[in-house]
């Protein structure tokens, strides 16, 4: 029954052969879900047929309808739709089915990717301000994508880089240096991102001030972004650091350390870890050893003011600037040298990057650059570009200091989803350490599928209100239909093993072969998630296996002692359930509470 798919294409194409003498490849039949306005389980594609000339479509269907049902006891009847062959499956198919996946201990996992090296890079963030709400959909995409892929069979290793050296971090310095108030995120009772990334905001001000009065006074917005005292300073600081200054060198290692403190805060309690870290400070100049590869072998140029450049026109792209005039590095510049090292450290097959969409064309161009290179693991490389979050109140800025920060939102739903608890009536009896345990696991879940339920692709926008709603399409609904398996469970008293072949007292309702049909999709969804890189599919799967368990649960009586048998199926069913959205929502990094 595990391989009901394979076993309908093959005998399909033994009876093709048999009856006229054709020759088709299993795996060209299309065998898909049968649509809800159907009566069938299963739908046999029978289109494609027809450049055989065997006949039209429904001639062909009412044939091979025939000739499947005769030879394959799993088919209880067929009928036609045009060129589409509707399979019904019998009760005892099912019911074997059920036995089978709910006995096997490793039904949600694939062995697809097996012996594949696969990197996952993210969320790479800046050590120049705090993580925001753009920020975790990263890490929501990034983790469950390794989850995903890990379910597969592919040897994943996640991995983080720092970026944290450039200009955008002198400006938090300079600033901090510039207050010489000599604070600290301990003295002033904030998380090391936030402390630091205030200094970010205080630039940002302080420079836009500055450049507001040389335009005034005659430049052009471009000369007057370099013009400024600040910005003059803060390049001047980039370059000492790149020189080694010990005072510079020590306050770069002071702030950031105030960083990396907080970040670990945020990874852990999101349940995160990294395999490595990368830092762009260990890495820049090795970058700078790849371009001089390239100028060697004339890929690259040397400008007259020094910089080295690389004209992607022809391959419909703009000259990128690799080193500036002055020494200095850019981003693709150390991106140039950790591509090489991950091939170094893990010799991967493929090499993710999860990065926001602001950053297509810099991907485009560093892979188009290690191709030209001719390095072996180009090929391998993927960027997973994903949209921007927005708020109801619009978008996020961080030089402006109105982005969200990611610790501010995760106690925001916590709290929401504890006024929510309150307000239902939900938390009496309940201690107050469960009541805490509970809020977070619906507060982190209600944030966390909101994130990944979206297309990857996709803008979204993100409401912490309708995040939350336990009757919605969220993920606190979700987590509600779970507990109610798990409610089942404790409610019977003895559980009876489901055997193949049992004699239900009753033939199976619509809402259980609907059920029935959702869980037997669960591995090809996991295959899809990973074969797209996209775990919405896995998080909206989730929720169409919840809401068709509400469907049976509300319309088919589970525990009842007159009828042991249909009792006993339906227990069975409603067990492997909500095994498979507990590991559904596993693969997002959500927890399920036993209780709600």
């Amino acid at each position: 029954m595990a391989h009901l798919i394979e076993s309908i294409q093959q005998a399909a194409t033994a009876f093709i052969q048999d009856e006229w003498g054709v020759e088709v490849a299993p795996e060209t039949l299309v065998v898909q879900d049968t649509k809800k306005e159907f009566e069938g389980d299963f739908t046999l594609v029978v289109f494609p047929l027809t450049r055989f000339k065997l006949g039209a479509p429904p001639q062909i269907a009412e044939k091979l309808g025939a000739g499947l049902r005769d030879r394959l006891p799993q088919i209880a009847d067929y009928n036609v739709i045009k060129g589409f062959l509707n399979l019904s499956l019998t009760d005892a198919a099912w019911i074997e089915y059920l036995a089978e996946s709910s006995s096997d201990a490793n039904y949600h996992r694939n062995s697809t990717g097996k012996g594949q090296k696969v990197v996952v890079e993210y969320p790479s963030p800046n050590t120049n301000k705090p993580l925001h709400l753009g920020h975790l959909r990263n890490i929501v995409l990034g983790s469950s994508l390794i989850n995903i892929l890990d379910a597969n069979g592919y040897d994943v290793t996640p991995v983080c880089l720092f970026n944290d050296r450039g200009t955008n971090i002198s400006k938090s310095m300079y600033a901090w240096m510039e207050a010489g108030l000599n604070d600290s995120p301990e003295s002033t009772g904030k998380m090391g991102d936030k402390f630091v990334g205030d200094y970010y905001v205080a630039f940002a001000k302080k420079h836009k001030a500055e450049k507001d009065a040389l335009i005034a006074g005659g430049m052009t917005d471009r000369e007057a972004e370099n013009a400024t005292e600040s910005m003059k300073a803060v390049h001047e600081l980039t370059l000492k650091w790149e020189n080694g200054d010990p005072e510079v060198r020590k306050l770069w290692e002071t702030m950031n350390g105030w960083v990396y403190e907080a970040f670990d805060h945020t990874f852990k309690r999101l349940g995160i870890s990294f395999d490595k870290f990368y830092y762009e400070s260990q890495v820049y100049q090795r970058g700078k050893e790849t371009v001089e590869e390239g100028l060697e072998k004339g890929l690259f140029v040397k400008e007259d003011d020094g910089s080295i450049t690389v004209d992607l026109t022809d391959d419909k792209l703009d000259k990128k600037v690799l080193l500036r005039s002055n020494g200095t590095s850019l981003y693709i510049t150390q991106d140039l040298a950790i591509a090489a090292d991950k091939e170094t450290d893990y010799g991967m097959d493929k090499s993710i990057y999860v990065v926001g969409n602001e950053q297509d064309y810099h991907f485009k161009v560093l892979f188009k650059i290690l191709e030209k290179l001719e390095k072996p693991y180009a090929k391998g490389l993927f960027h997973l570009s994903y949209g921007m979050v927005d708020l109801p109140s619009g978008k996020m800025k961080s030089r402006e200091g109105t982005t969200v920060e990611a610790e501010d939102l995760m106690d925001e739903m916590i709290q929401k989803a504890l006024e929510e608890t309150k307000e239902k009536g939900k938390i009496e009896g309940m201690t107050e350490e469960d009541m805490n345990e509970l809020t977070r696991k619906l507060g982190l879940s209600a944030l966390k599928y909101f994130l990944a339920k979206v297309d990857p692709k996709k803008r979204m926008l993100f409401d912490p209100k309708e995040s939350i709603d336990i009757q919605g399409h969220t993920g606190p609904f979700i987590q509600y239909s779970y507990t109610r398996t798990a409610a089942l469970a404790r409610k019977r008293e003895a559980v009876t093993e489901l055997v193949a072949g049992v004699n239900l007292e009753d033939s199976l309702h619509e809402n259980e072969r609907l059920l029935l049909r959702r869980l037997f999709r669960y591995n090809e969804v996991l295959q899809e998630a990973a074969d797209s890189n996209s775990p919405a599919l896995m998080a909206n799967y989730a929720y169409e296996l919840a809401r068709d368990f509400n469907r049976f649960y509300h319309g088919d009586k589970i525990l009842q002692q007159e009828k042991p048998n249909t009792s006993a199926f339906r227990f069975a069913l409603a067990s492997f359930t909500g095994r498979l959205i507990r590991e559904s929502m596993a693969l997002l990094g959500i927890e399920m509470p036993e209780r709600m």
